[in-house]
């Protein structure tokens, strides 16, 4: 029988917890990152360049614009932003697929 220890120790010498936190604070880090850029919706191009989140730019004042400026139907009081006609998509399969899952589980609970 082992004996009783406190809380959160454990008997392994090793630094198991390294390899979570720095998945936790990676994804954390880049949520946060991408979260602001999608909702900024400025700097996001640059001549021929746009970022990837905000491509394809379905509606926006850039040159690279599928359909021209913010449509009119927009309602006035919503943050209008092209990322976010885009990073639905990419932010869903990276929230249902099995690797993300995997290291989701592991980092955050």
């Amino acid at each position: 029988m082992l004996p009783p220890s406190p809380f959160g120790q454990t008997m392994r010498p090793d630094v198991w917890w390294l390899q979570p936190l720095l998945v936790f604070l990676g994804l954390s880090i880049f949520i946060v990152y991408s979260t602001w850029a999608a909702f900024q919706g400025r700097n996001y191009f640059f001549g021929n360049y746009i970022s990837p989140f905000y491509s394809p730019e379905i509606f926006g004042d850039s040159p690279h614009s599928w359909l021209g400026p913010r449509p009119n139907w927009w309602p006035g009081w919503l943050i209008f932003s092209p990322a976010l006609l885009v990073l639905w998509a990419p932010g869903g399969f990276r929230l249902t697929c099995y690797y993300y899952r995997g290291a989701y589980y592991k980092a955050f609970w």
